[in-house]
């Protein structure tokens, strides 16, 4: 690519193997698909197998059975990230190597006992913000539990193309200083996920609103790690009856592929388009694309 050249769009849907694809996770990649179709660009399918104590056997085969059945066909080799550990030691190496990493003794319910000792008050949902107790050296007699990233007093601003709103936010406030390498020895999410994005070049990340506090942490270790910014894009969630998010720990029903044609009426419609009416997939597809080109989805990020 030559100096100042607009790279090509690049999108991906990176689904983890705790259990088939359902309709929530059906409109994630729906609008990631979209959205690369609509650009003109190359759409990527990564599984997040990070996590083994929490994966569903099979359930990697068959997320992909299941994306095939709804016409979903990725432009390249799908990634697992249970290969990648090397590209992930190196990122870890690199970060302790410019000392924005270090290791810490905390338990959680340490780190809940110091907060509630300081008055801290947490939103339900929301992480414990980390008080820095390890930040300056671990206590004598304890041993690395985790390490974690130091995280510098400033804000993280950043675009939704899809909300068409700017967020700005102070990660020491809202998190503190957060965990790469976990107490059980894996990987964090949010380590594993900026590597692989920058490493698949990907441009354009389209996903979940249950994700968007993930955003900012991501930019802060793109920023250390001298990676490019990725746009984003949060779609809204499926939820149950009870308002709260339709996972597969829920009991949320596997997608059939005898009904993928509805069931991909019914994500296109909660993404707040029409639907095609389409008789086959085929035309589903060119009518969806159509639909995301005409929508405030395809709002472009400010300059």
């Amino acid at each position: 690519m030559t100096a100042g050249a607009v790279p090509r769009y690049i999108g991906r849907f990176a689904p983890s193997p705790t259990g088939p694809l359902h309709a929530g996770s059906l409109v994630a990649a729906l609008a990631s698909r979209l959205d690369a179709l609509a650009h003109h660009g190359h759409w990527l399918v990564r599984i997040e197998d990070l996590d083994p104590p929490r994966e569903v056997a099979g359930a990697s085969l068959k997320i992909l059975e299941q994306l095939r059945a709804h016409g979903f066909e990725p432009d390249g080799e799908v990634v697992f990230q249970s290969t990648r550990h090397a590209r992930y030691e190196a990122a870890f190496e690199q970060l302790r190597a410019m000392g924005a990493i270090y290791p810490c003794s905390c338990t959680r319910r340490e780190i809940a006992d110091s907060l509630r000792v300081h008055g801290a008050a947490r939103e339900r949902h929301d992480e414990l913000v980390y008080p820095g107790t390890c930040r300056q050296g671990m206590a004598a007699g304890r041993t690395a539990r985790a390490w974690r990233v130091r995280v510098a007093d400033t804000v993280i601003d950043w675009y939704d193309r899809g909300r068409r709103t700017w967020f700005h936010e102070a990660l020491s406030d809202r998190v503190g200083d957060f965990v790469l390498h976990r107490a059980d020895g894996l990987w964090a999410y949010q380590l594993a996920v900026v590597v692989d994005d920058h490493q698949q070049a990907v441009t354009d990340v389209v996903r979940g609103d249950d994700l968007i506090g993930s955003t900012a942490r991501q930019i802060y270790l793109q920023q250390l790690l001298g990676m490019p910014r990725p746009g984003y894009l949060h779609v809204p969630v499926v939820t149950d009856r009870q308002g709260e998010k339709l996972s597969k720990q829920t009991g949320a029903q596997a997608l059939d592929a005898a009904s993928a044609l509805d069931s991909l009426e019914k994500a296109l419609s909660h993404l707040g388009l029409p639907e095609t009416g389409a008789p086959n997939l085929e035309l589903f597809w060119s009518g969806a694309v159509q639909r995301w080109r005409e929508s405030h989805w395809m709002g472009a990020a400010p300059a």
